[in-house]
């Protein structure tokens, strides 16, 4: 695995790369790996960076060390950053850091370890699939802080949980365990902390064995169909799924088939 340094004492994200794997750390670990304001700017360039790398099939996203997958926004900065005027420019960086997980095009998994709060919460929401430890907590205090949570970054939410879990997310602040988030349809499979690294490397690597184009268009159709049932742009895609069946890819995977062994997908 090669990663980009970053200074131990810096907040700010990570990236490595393995096996057509990218990994997105938040690191930021004396607040929890809190996001500020850079880092929240940073993730869609991040994103993007690795949405532009061919040999990136799947992006994980994790907090440094084992004690936080992200605390949510940094609150120091609120009181500069988060009052009057500027509340909404924050709010703004928040919402392009949302956007851009949810409109990335390659799988994306949140590994959830230990606290998962706030913003934290909204960034694994906004991923694909979810994978935790078992003693990780849930939560959204906006409630406790006087805070309006923004109606965008509910839908992410709804989308994994009835409304009514939401609603209690929401109304009571208050901490869940990852036997409840798993409940409430918030994480995908939770595991011991001791297998949480190892579970999320073989389920990127079991999908970073499969088809590119095949994923994209099964990824697209369900996002597609789930945001916006009633206006769907199922020309866009009919168009992808066309493009699978003209793929190399197609026609690797019938030979492989005959011929017993694994395929080797391109993405072509």
């Amino acid at each position: 695995m090669t990663a980009t340094p970053v200074a131990e004492a810096k907040p700010g994200l990570r990236l490595a790369i393995d096996d057509g794997i990218g990994w997105i750390s938040c690191h930021n670990p004396a607040r929890l790996n809190a996001l500020n304001a850079e880092m929240w700017r940073e993730l869609p360039r991040v994103l993007a960076t690795l949405e532009a790398d061919p040999a990136i099939r799947v992006i994980v996203l994790r907090g440094s060390g084992d004690r936080a997958f992200s605390a949510g926004a940094d609150i120091s900065e609120f009181e500069t950053a988060r009052t009057g005027a500027s509340a909404s420019d924050y709010d703004a960086l928040n919402h392009a850091a949302f956007a851009a997980l949810e409109g990335a095009n390659k799988p994306t998994i949140a590994m959830i370890h230990g606290f998962c709060l706030g913003g934290g919460l909204g960034i694994a929401a906004c991923c694909d699939l979810r994978l935790t430890d078992d003693k990780a907590q849930f939560a959204i205090p906006a409630a406790k802080l006087g805070i309006g949570y923004n109606p965008r970054w509910v839908r992410p939410l709804l989308a994994l949980a009835k409304p009514a879990h939401v609603k209690e997310l929401l109304f009571t602040g208050r901490r869940f365990s990852a036997t409840e988030a798993l409940a409430m349809g918030l994480v995908n499979r939770v595991y011991t902390l001791s297998d949480l690294e190892h579970e999320t490397r073989v389920l990127a690597c079991e999908i970073v064995g499969n088809a590119p184009l095949s994923i994209a268009a099964a990824k697209a159709a369900i996002d597609e169909l789930t945001r916006h049932p009633e206006t769907a742009d199922k020309g866009k895609l009919d168009a992808l799924v066309a493009r699978c069946f003209d793929s190399d890819d197609y026609a690797e995977g019938r030979r492989a088939f005959l011929e017993k062994r694994k395929p080797k997908f391109e993405g072509k």
